[in-house]
């Protein structure tokens, strides 16, 4: 009865609550479903994809822009432009990277699928491990590693205060939430888009359909592979940016196991290898997470999502929407 009356009464604020984290699983989960889709295997590596976002975006905030506190005027926007795009290049960079080095041997040689998920796990601890192990002697690339990461978490600097703009049925809607779910929104239709109406697209969509009929019929399949994981990290990048502004996380070499795990559950959940499975399984994982908060208490939430996805799974194993890259 107590959980009624808790759900009932913090039913608008939990449902902005939802969208907003929903929107971010929903980026995350894309990545596994389009690699899902087309090579049949889970990229168990995509929470470090995400995980390198966060670590970008703390140099970018502190190191190119010297960040000390919350923006305003011209220079948020480019500030956020900014971090946005070097975050999104570093994970698509990093996707590759591990499609060229964990998963492309194995498929060239026509390795068992158990390969693939030794290699994928494999990959996914040496990039955590890298990370953690980073310190004032050794650079990489472009930046020095002490100010990243190390075993430390490093707080990112704020750039966005947080202000209240309107109320939604009592429900107050920040500026931080319209960012969050406008970003989605429109990075979600330009994917939708690309698969849809373009001839890469059309390319991911007839491999994941049949690679051998695809192959014959011209369709580059180590360029569709590419691609289809440059595309799930530029999804992860922009999902690290927006999980960061929003909760305000620091960059750790971990943070990405947990937003990871809960968006394979939302891919799970909408039907793995659908694009708009993926959308809506991280909406509704983020509904059902801020409900069950609401009901329980917030340490609650993560177990009824994953109860829900259970039950679903029991009903229909193939997901709301079902299997498949299609949009």
């Amino acid at each position: 009865m107590n959980c009624l009356h808790n759900v009932v009464g913090q039913f608008w604020g939990q449902t902005r609550n939802g969208l907003v984290l929903g929107s971010i699983y929903a980026m995350i989960a894309l990545g596994y479903t389009m690699v899902y889709g087309v090579l049949q295997l889970i990229n168990f590596a995509h929470s470090e994809v995400f995980m390198v976002s966060t670590v970008v975006l703390l140099h970018v905030f502190s190191e190119w822009f010297g960040v000390t506190g919350p923006l305003g005027g011209a220079a948020l926007p480019l500030v956020l432009l900014g971090g946005l795009a070097a975050a999104m290049l570093a994970s698509g960079i990093t996707a590759v990277t591990i499609e060229r080095f964990a998963y492309r041997p194995l498929r060239k040689r026509g390795a068992p699928r158990l390969s693939f998920l030794i290699s994928a796990i494999g990959a996914s601890l040496t990039i955590q491990y890298l990370f953690s192990l980073m310190d004032g002697r050794h650079s990489l690339l472009f930046f020095t590693l002490p100010n990243l990461m190390g075993n430390t978490p490093r707080k990112v600097p704020t750039v966005m205060e947080s202000q209240s703009l309107f109320s939604v049925f009592g429900a107050r809607i920040t500026n931080k939430n319209l960012l969050v779910v406008g970003v989605a929104i429109l990075m979600l239709l330009l994917l939708d888009t690309f698969v849809q109406r373009t001839r890469l697209g059309r390319g991911i969509r007839a491999v994941a359909q049949d690679p051998e009929t695809a192959s014959m019929m011209g369709v580059n399949i180590d360029k569709v592979v590419v691609t289809t994981f440059f595309l799930g990290g530029l999804m992860a990048g922009a999902a690290g940016v927006l999980f960061v502004i929003q909760i305000g996380a620091s960059a750790f070499w971990a943070i990405g196991f947990l937003p990871g795990i809960k968006a394979f559950a939302a891919a799970v959940l909408g039907g793995i290898g659908n694009i708009r499975g993926a959308m809506l399984g991280g909406l509704l994982l983020g509904m059902v997470e801020a409900h069950g908060a609401a009901c329980a208490g917030s340490q609650w939430g993560t177990v009824f999502s994953f109860a829900v996805l259970v039950g679903v799974l029991m009903i229909r194993p193939s997901g709301i929407l079902g299997e498949r890259v299609r949009a």
